[in-house]
């Protein structure tokens, strides 16, 4: 699945994806440190990760998966 990144604090490394459908989806800093990357800016597309139980577990690039 893919979103946009509409929110991100690089303070608290934690902030909100829009999916294509308008879901506001939001992920933590835990979610964030699995994905490697140092920062996300506003407006770029996004992988998400859940687990087997829904949760969201890793946001990553497209090009990282």
């Amino acid at each position: 699945m893919q979103g946009t990144v509409s929110e991100f604090d690089p303070h608290t490394r934690s902030g909100a994806l829009l999916l294509d459908d308008g879901k506001l989806v939001r992920f933590d800093a835990e979610a964030f440190d699995a994905s490697g990357l140092l920062l996300l800016r506003l407006g770029q597309r996004v992988h998400l990760d859940y687990d087997g139980a829904g949760r969201l577990r890793r946001v990553t690039l497209p090009t990282m998966r």
